[in-house]
């Protein structure tokens, strides 16, 4: 009996093409490319940290992606201190 390998999505090669290359430099159109892709997902909720654990890269490569590409990026969260409701 013989086992086949999945085929790879078009996403999960990107992935593992973009871990390969990791430390290396980034530049024109696959950078461009790059940033767009981190944008889309920090946009859709995925934090910086999972980014860079996706891509293979570092917390503050990502960051400098996303700032770079223009987006504003999110607070920290937790719990904020606010004005105290009126007790009634």
């Amino acid at each position: 009996m013989i086992m086949r390998r999945p085929e790879r999505t078009s996403h999960e090669e990107a992935r593992v093409a973009e871990t390969l290359k990791k430390g290396s430099r980034v530049t024109g159109a696959a950078r461009d490319k790059l940033a767009a892709d981190l944008k889309k997902k920090y946009d859709a909720g995925a934090s910086i940290r999972a980014l860079a654990e996706e891509t293979g890269r570092s917390y503050g490569f990502v960051h400098r992606m996303l700032s770079e590409s223009g987006v504003t990026l999110r607070g920290r969260g937790g719990a904020t201190r606010g004005k105290k409701a009126p007790s009634a």
